[in-house]
């Protein structure tokens, strides 16, 4: 698979969009992420470059498994241990590595695996003109995967670190880079974090 960036550099007005990289999954619970702290060191690089143009997502659990709508209800029954009265609030908090980034780095909160849903999110970004996402985070091919699909959408060019990304599946972790190179190819560039640097004015 060839990857990299070719659609010229990305503005300076490019917003880094970083997903989930919380307490949640880096610690011994059910969501583990084992290799989230393999690609910790990748995305504090980028955040000590463009701490200032990053935006932090968390992943906001339901309270208790008696939440949800629709199939969400379902989904907290099922991953009751990961509601915040058994997991505890103090879980949702970004990795201490990235808290020391905010601010200038923003924080937003979402209670579905997309940020796009009643945040805010997008309204802002095209207020502020900016039409490039450098997108980095966990997991691949769940709450990055809803990201960037919702930012393609839209019209965003998105840019996927592929060294600053994790999961729980390499399987599926490498299928969906290799599906953003060979079918959303006119919106999406995957590129390590080197070259991501490089080609930000």
């Amino acid at each position: 698979m060839v990857s990299g960036i070719h659609f010229g550099p990305i503005a300076a007005n490019a917003v880094h969009l970083c997903v989930d990289m919380q307490r949640l999954f880096a610690e011994d619970t059910a969501w583990r992420t084992p290799w989230m702290a393999r690609v910790l060191p990748v995305v504090v690089r980028l955040c000590e470059r463009k701490a200032e143009r990053t935006c932090f997502t968390r992943f906001i659990p339901a309270r208790s498994p008696r939440e949800g709508e629709g199939t969400w209800r379902r989904y907290w029954r099922r991953w009751a241990s990961m509601t915040l009265e058994n997991l505890g609030e103090e879980r949702v908090e970004l990795l201490p590595e990235l808290q020391v980034f905010t601010p200038p780095a923003r924080v937003l909160d979402k209670s579905r695996y997309s940020p796009w849903l009643n945040t805010g999110l997008a309204s802002a970004l095209m207020a502020s003109r900016v039409d490039t996402l450098v997108v980095t985070g966990a997991e691949t091919d769940m709450c990055v995967l809803a990201t960037v699909l919702g930012a393609v959408d839209m019209g965003f060019r998105v840019v996927v670190v592929s060294d600053a990304l994790c999961s729980s599946s390499d399987q599926s972790h490498d299928a969906l880079l290799a599906l953003y190179h060979d079918r959303f190819g006119q919106q999406i560039e995957t590129a390590e974090c080197d070259e991501g640097l490089e080609m930000w004015a």
